[in-house]
């Protein structure tokens, strides 16, 4: 039986009201034309609209993104399994929703035994429902595949990847993937952007292993390590040629707080 996940940051992270959070995430992606070709994978910060909105909205409006996209984000709960696919139904917004594509999870679970069908891991955990609202405006017939990657071993990460370009390749089905992640968290604005920059430096070098390591070593606080190793790790798989940093801003730019801030990039890779 299938179930459908209710919204748990709605009036928080974005508006609880389809027209206002609608108004605000196309006023965030205006003005951008999409790129011509298809995106393999595109990073995207998840904090509440008002703060990493600009960084996501203008990443995701030039993203040429396939029908159905591969959703990748952290597990800040630590509830659930460590790789947890939501197998069904629809993810639920205010006033709207987006379908789960059933089939290709089924795919999924039965190509990659480290993939569980799993709800507890998604349900308090807000980095992909924050990203929603932008899919849905870009095209509200998209179609997702929702994984929450907790699984902190960079190898496991790298496996699953392989078992997931092999059961899309075996389907012929091209599948862009969106991580959802910020950037350092809480230290000045000048130290974050230094140590996010060496973080970047990795992805848009195409370098998963060498990604995961920096951000370890330099302690970069990006909650979306996990998720972005394997998702670079398919996209290089799936033959990824160039990474471009499309934005990159930091808390401190909307509040003024330059003490305490949040990194936001938006990533493309094709």
């Amino acid at each position: 039986m299938s179930f459908d996940r209710e919204p748990v940051v709605a009036g928080q992270f974005y508006a609880a009201r389809q027209d206002q959070w609608l108004a605000t995430v196309q006023a965030c992606m205006r003005g951008e034309k999409e790129n011509d070709t298809i995106t393999k994978l595109a990073m995207v910060p998840h904090a509440g609209h008002v703060f990493s909105g600009g960084v996501a909205g203008q990443t995701l409006a030039r993203a040429k993104l396939t029908d159905t996209v591969l959703l990748l984000g952290p597990n800040h709960t630590g509830m659930g399994a460590p790789l947890a696919v939501w197998p069904d139904g629809k993810w639920l917004l205010p006033g709207a929703a987006m379908d789960v594509d059933a089939e290709l999870a089924a795919a999924l679970l039965a190509a990659e035994p480290a993939l569980t069908a799993d709800r507890v891991a998604h349900l308090q955990e807000h980095s992909l429902e924050v990203v929603l609202p932008f899919l849905w405006a870009k095209n509200p017939q998209m179609r997702i595949i929702p994984i929450a990657v907790g699984d902190p071993r960079p190898h496991k990460l790298g496996g699953a990847a392989a078992k997931i370009a092999e059961a899309l390749s075996a389907l012929g089905r091209e599948v862009s993937v969106v991580v959802s992640s910020d950037m350092n968290h809480f230290a000045s604005d000048e130290k974050t952007r230094v140590i996010d920059q060496h973080a970047l430096d990795r992805i848009l070098a195409l370098d998963p292993m060498g990604f995961y390591g920096k951000v370890r070593e330099e302690n970069i606080s990006m909650c979306g390590v996990l998720p972005m190793t394997l998702g670079m790790h398919l996209a290089n798989i799936q033959g990824a040629k160039k990474a471009e940093l499309v934005a990159y801003a930091t808390s401190g730019d909307v509040n003024g707080d330059m003490s305490r801030v949040v990194g936001y990039a938006g990533v493309i890779i094709e």
